[in-house]
């Protein structure tokens, strides 16, 4: 697997990610609704805190279900 280290961040320069846009959470969920890591997300450590904190806040509003079926 090739990883790209000079890829961007996705939030860097706009709005941290806010967990009522399920939309764009989603993106960052593999098909088994787990958090993708840093090396896939390509995010900065700030906002992949801030991404994991968004997930499980939607998750726990039931926005993105725990589990794939």
């Amino acid at each position: 697997m090739i990883k790209n280290y000079n890829k961007q961040c996705h939030f860097c320069g706009k709005p941290d990610p806010n967990w009522k846009d399920a939309e764009t959470l989603r993106k960052f969920l593999a098909v088994s609704m787990k958090i993708k890591t840093r090396s896939k997300t390509g995010l900065c450590s700030k906002h992949q805190r801030d991404l994991a904190q968004a997930v499980k806040r939607a998750k726990q509003m039931a926005l993105i279900p725990y589990l794939s079926y």
